[in-house]
């Protein structure tokens, strides 16, 4: 277990993929144009956001004032994409490139993500529901799933904490977030005996409007290559800010998930593809 060194800590917290697997009508949709197999979620944990901000701010500015640019369609307003913020998505070839050098320069920033193959999600429902007539899936039980998960372990290095998490649809869910993450902090102090909880202040934010959570996007983006299309390259890039990645469900060695890191564990594209592929059919409903 760390010691607490630092004062303060800022988190930028976002998902990628989406949560749900079944439509309106009880359908299973995995794999289905718009629903992803596997849902992330992340945090980047940054030493300087003022001059990490900055930085994208002038990139961003840089890139508008481009007559490169100038003509492509994610590249008016009236769109909502490029001309607004970066999005990896959404963003050209040329400009994810220059995002991705400008993660890579001088920063000191650490990446944490923790992965969900929801084909196993939809078994635990449908298992569920054979129990439980009553029971229907709903979405925010994944997300909250994988906010207790990956913060177990990351809210006793400081004594204070500035979480951002990035706002999807119109309404915040800013008390379960922090409910979620209070039951992470509790079971962390409880398994090691601690007695002072560090403090946590949660701040709901919207990505065109926070640069750290474009920054988040940019790592979510690169992990989702490597797991629904196995493409590592973006990853391979950024992979000296990647702290740990938590494959949950690849428990073909250990109980809990696999724990790759740059250290021990390096992210390794074939066990990946092995471990998964084990888990592709879609179970009957």
């Amino acid at each position: 277990m760390k010691n607490q060194i630092y004062d303060l800590k800022q988190y930028f917290v976002d998902e990628t993929g989406n949560p749900e697997i079944f439509d309106k009508n009880g359908n299973l949709i995995i794999g289905e144009p718009g629903c992803s197999r596997f849902f992330m979620l992340g945090f980047l944990d940054v030493n300087d956001p003022a001059t990490l901000r900055n930085e994208m701010r002038i990139l961003h500015q840089k890139i508008i004032n481009d007559p490169y640019f100038k003509t492509i369609p994610s590249m008016q307003l009236k769109e909502r994409k490029t001309a607004l913020g970066f999005h990896a998505k959404d963003d050209l070839p040329e400009i994810r490139r220059e995002v991705f050098q400008l993660i890579m320069s001088n920063h000191d920033l650490r990446f944490v993500a923790v992965v969900k193959d929801k084909t196993k999600v939809a078994k635990y429902a449908i298992e569920r529901r054979k129990t439980e007539p009553f029971y229907r899936y709903n979405p925010n039980e994944l997300y909250d799933l994988l906010t207790r998960r990956i913060f177990k372990n990351y809210l006793h290095l400081a004594k204070e904490y500035k979480i951002y998490y990035a706002v999807r649809g119109e309404k915040p869910r800013t008390e379960a977030f922090g409910n979620c993450l209070k039951s992470a902090q509790t079971k962390f102090m409880s398994e090691h005996k601690l007695q002072k909880a560090a403090i946590v202040s949660i701040l709901p934010s919207k990505p065109i409007k926070e640069p750290c959570l474009q920054v988040t996007d940019y790592f979510l983006w690169a992990l989702q290559r490597l797991f629904e299309k196995r493409e590592i390259r973006y990853l391979e890039y950024l992979k000296s800010k990647f702290d740990l990645i938590i494959d949950i469900d690849d428990t073909t060695k250990r109980k809990y998930g696999e724990y790759y890191d740059n250290k021990k564990n390096p992210i390794d594209l074939e066990r990946i593809t092995i471990a998964h592929d084990l888990l592709n059919e879609k179970p009957e409903i």
